[in-house]
């Protein structure tokens, strides 16, 4: 096994959520993208195999411009997280391209619920009702922003996409989670970039509509999610599922927000959600942490009383 104290120590918690902040505005960035390809006729299972075959191209390179970079340990994580993520990121690509896009987010941004469970089945993590609240709180900012309170729901193939993606969303993180114990960041994404380029490459055997202004948005979605990924990977190795799960959040936000340099409306409902939607999750980050058996010696220290950086 690697020595782990081969590792970078985890970011403190103030800088863990920046990263998360960071992550939430590149996710949003990337779902513009991929929405632009999408508008240019590619369809959702290739601009999932564009994206991940540029994200798996970026940490390639970057393995070897600084060798030493790749270091597997938890082998069997490391492909729960490469097939999970990739599964994830290739059903809510499809699920956007069967049922309207607000409605899709909605239902995959569900997958801090089946984190938390999973989290606390498996790791011991236990999230408090404070977490619950802002949760709830966050949840309905979002529901604000995507849908100004109008969108309804069926459960058609579509939504089951949504629900499914949220799924293993969900256990995606939840082996992040795990793996930043002992593996790094980089290593961990490649594995997810190997995963979705997997499940995604049989969209990629027919033709390809929308022709150059399509793929390079795409290449672009890639590059900006491999950006994204990092730092949201990082920040996994400080924080607990469930406070992670909450600034994860802002992500749909930050997409609706972004989605305004391509032509949508920005009403009322949507300011309100917003402000709503961040107002949970700071409620949260101050007040939602139960440090589990699990957790990093950060937090542990920081429940019985000893100095630590505090947020």
């Amino acid at each position: 096994m690697a020595d782990r104290a081969s590792l970078q120590p985890p970011p403190g918690p103030i800088r863990a959520r920046a990263y998360l902040f960071g992550s939430a505005v590149l996710f949003g960035l990337a779902s513009v993208l991929v929405k632009v390809a999408a508008n240019q006729g590619m369809g959702g299972g290739q601009a999932t195999l564009v994206r991940f075959a540029v994200g798996l191209a970026a940490v390639v390179a970057l393995f070897v411009l600084r060798p030493g970079t790749f270091r597997p340990v938890r082998y069997g994580l490391l492909a729960s997280r490469g097939f999970f993520g990739g599964l994830a990121a290739l059903l809510f690509y499809l699920a956007i391209a069967a049922i309207p896009a607000g409605e899709a987010t909605l239902l995959n941004n569900t997958f801090p619920i089946w984190a938390v469970i999973l989290s606390f089945l498996l790791m011991g993590e236990r999230p408090t009702i404070h977490l619950a609240l802002a949760l709830l709180v966050a949840s309905a900012g979002v529901f604000l922003v995507l849908g100004g309170g109008e969108i309804s729901f069926g459960l058609g193939r579509g939504e089951l996409l949504a629900i499914a993606s949220a799924v293993a969303g969900g256990l995606a993180v939840t082996s992040v989670r795990a793996l930043r114990a002992t593996d790094n960041a980089p290593t961990i994404f490649s594995a997810m970039a190997l995963g979705g380029l997997m499940v995604s490459i049989p969209y990629g055997l027919g033709p390809w509509p929308g022709g150059t202004p399509a793929l390079l948005a795409a290449g672009g979605a890639g590059l900006v999610a491999f950006a994204a990924q990092l730092l949201m990977t990082e920040a996994y190795g400080a924080l607990a599922v469930a406070e992670a799960g909450l600034w994860q959040q802002l992500t749909p936000i930050a997409s609706y927000l972004l989605a305004l340099t391509i032509g949508e409306r920005f009403g009322p409902m949507t300011a309100l959600g917003t402000v709503i939607g961040i107002a949970g999750v700071v409620y949260g980050s101050l007040l939602g942490h139960r440090p589990g058996p699990n957790e990093p010696p950060a937090e542990r220290e920081a429940a019985a009383g000893l100095p630590v950086e505090k947020p």
